[in-house]
């Protein structure tokens, strides 16, 4: 039951920093921020000393951690790859629009259609 309570108070601090920006119309931009990364700041926190908050920081540390696992491909590999799907793309394309235009041919013809 805690934790739902402290969710709520995490989502009435992001809706007051929203509604601070609201009521702040009249004020610089910069002070209007503030009041939003404010709310979402507090909120954090908040949300953070709840269960779910907790796993979810322990997801996001595990997240950044398989990142830094992955073998991410070359740039030579990343070119090379790039250049395959566009060839792939527009050797589809142009298969494509002969496919269409040979099938409008023959509607017309069996239509009676001269064009």
């Amino acid at each position: 039951m805690s934790d739902k309570i402290k969710l709520l108070i995490a989502f009435l601090l992001v809706a007051a920093g929203v509604a601070g920006f609201y009521l702040l119309h009249d004020s610089p931009g910069v002070l209007r921020l503030i009041s939003v990364l404010a709310g979402l700041l507090l909120a954090t926190g908040v949300a953070s000393t709840s269960e779910s908050g907790k796993r979810f920081l322990v997801f996001g540390r595990e997240s950044v951690a398989e990142a830094k696992r992955v073998v991410w491909p070359s740039r030579k590999e990343t070119i090379q790859t790039t250049g395959v799907v566009i060839v792939f793309a527009i050797t589809m394309a142009l298969f494509l629009w002969t496919v269409d235009a040979s099938l409008m041919m023959l509607v017309n013809k069996l239509m009676g259609r001269v064009e």
